[in-house]
């Protein structure tokens, strides 16, 4: 093992030394730990999913299938270093990345803060849920509903003793009311013709219809999944399941519910022996495994069946809908096929989608923030990390509640939101994926690196987002007619 695996670099700060410990043993089976995933799919078929992906369906058709399969195949690859690095050492990535250069902490903070407060997709989950109740005319503003949503998710947040026991739970049930309302959905409206169109569009790499920016291209790539800094919101998840190394670090308690354990802001490394390396492989299985059915299967799956809807039902009527509608009017179509049982189902399904998203960015975000403030500026360890979450999580909230108001007295839309979050997070991402690779083959044990497939497939998503960043910042800065 390399000396500055254990020992850290220079530079570093206030950051300690990774401890040497045996990594933990494997004992619970692969459904009792398949929760972060479950998490990581509730953020990915948010506002991608039901809104970017399909309002590309429906003014495009199926010509662009391939992009959003092959986002989110690339994102695949990247929430295995994601994970590598949790699992190897308990930390979360954003700590290995301030080993790295401690500005990192900086850079990240900034990322996930101008990439998310600005909450379009907590509009969306508003305004779907006044579609659902009242419809998008009746009664309330988007910020009046955008706050029934917040309080919401402050209750899911802020009651249970362990704050991802109720964000794990909560979008589990909000994903299976999502694919079962996608699967009732295509069987309604869904033709030969529709399953065909779908097919070519999976099967057309590389072709982009006239008229897409790059811009709109690297957006929509991005939201093929968790997109941006959502993504490294699994490092979280993974520690509060107490997997590999994360089992020798206390889960995120809700100090609100009573005593809270202080966290350390180090993570341990494991003397590169064969029973350690026998043991990572195992818990690497599992991420594996985990990663490929229910990130890539199941996200995949609903990503097509969204698309799929929006190709049965919008496209055919030349329907592109504006902002605040694309649910609604992909309901009332659904209306005229299959009764208000239709319109029902579907708003649910945009309902459940958005809201799952709103619950797990709001966490992600408080994590993300708390975690690098605790990690990094020492004068904050005078409160524990709980503490932090809590009040940052609930100014989050205060904050998205106002900038909402603000923004529709602007007649700013949650699409604008929502498309400067994934333009924001491509950006981020450009950074991040290389810096995977730099991090894990640096600081980790040789059993624990990645092998040729994976550092092939990261290799070409570093290419790939590097590329749209350099590609958009040229095309920003070029005169446009």
């Amino acid at each position: 093992m390399q000396d500055d695996a254990i020992t850290g670099s220079e530079g570093l700060g206030e950051r300690p030394p990774l401890q040497v410990a045996d990594m933990p043993e494997r004992t619970a089976s692969f459904w009792k730990l398949a929760g972060p995933g479950a998490v990581l799919v509730g953020l990915s078929i948010g506002a991608g999913e039901i809104i970017v992906w399909p309002r590309i369906a429906a003014q495009y058709g199926g010509s662009m299938v391939w992009a959003a399969i092959l986002g989110v195949f690339l994102q695949l690859w990247i929430n295995f270093e994601i994970a590598r690095w949790t699992v190897a050492t308990g930390e979360t990535v954003f700590s290995g990345f301030a080993r790295v250069w401690k500005g990192f902490a900086v850079v990240f903070l900034g990322f996930t803060i101008f990439g998310w407060i600005a909450p379009g997709w907590a509009m969306a989950s508003g305004l779907a849920l006044k579609a659902l109740l009242v419809g998008p005319d009746g009664f309330g503003s988007g910020t009046f509903w955008t706050g029934v949503t917040f309080a919401f998710v402050a209750l899911l947040l802020f009651g249970p003793k362990l704050v991802y026991t109720g964000v794990e739970k909560s979008i589990e049930l909000l994903i299976v009311v999502v694919v079962l309302g996608l699967v009732a959905v295509a069987v309604a409206v869904g033709t030969a013709e529709h399953w065909a169109a779908l097919g070519k569009g999976a099967l057309s790499v590389g072709n982009i219809p006239e008229g897409m920016s790059i811009k709109a291209l690297f957006i929509a790539t991005v939201f093929a999944g968790a997109g941006g800094t959502a993504n490294l919101f699994y490092s979280f998840y993974l520690r509060d399941k107490h997997i590999g190394m994360g089992a020798r670090l206390p889960g995120l308690a809700n100090p609100l519910r009573g005593r809270t354990e202080k966290t350390p802001i180090g993570g341990f490394i494991y003397e590169d022996t064969p029973e350690n390396a026998r043991r990572f492989r195992d818990w690497f299985s599992y991420i594996r495994r985990e990663q490929t059915l229910l990130f890539y299967g199941l996200n995949t799956v609903t990503m097509l069946l969204f698309i799929f809807g929006a190709l049965a039902v919008l496209h055919p009527q030349g329907i592109v809908p504006q902002a605040g509608r694309l649910i609604y009017d992909e309901a009332m179509i659904l209306e005229s096929v299959w009764g208000s049982t239709g319109r029902t189902i579907f708003l649910l399904v945009g309902v459940a989608t958005l809201f799952s998203t709103q619950l797990a960015l709001i966490d992600g975000c408080a994590r993300s923030v708390s975690d690098i403030v605790y990690s990094n500026i020492p004068a904050a360890r005078k409160r524990d990390v709980s503490w932090w979450y809590v009040v940052i999580a609930a100014a989050w909230i205060v904050v998205g509640t106002t900038i909402t108001w603000v923004m529709e007295q602007w007649n700013i839309t949650e699409l604008g939101f929502v498309f400067s979050a994934a333009y924001i997070g491509g950006f981020a991402m450009a950074v991040y994926v290389p810096l995977l690779l730099y991090v894990n083959f640096k600081y980790l044990p040789k059993s624990a690196r990645p092998g040729p497939v994976h550092t092939f497939f990261t290799v070409v998503a570093s290419l790939v987002y590097v590329g749209f960043a350099v590609a958009c910042i040229v095309w920003e800065l070029s005169p446009k007619p």
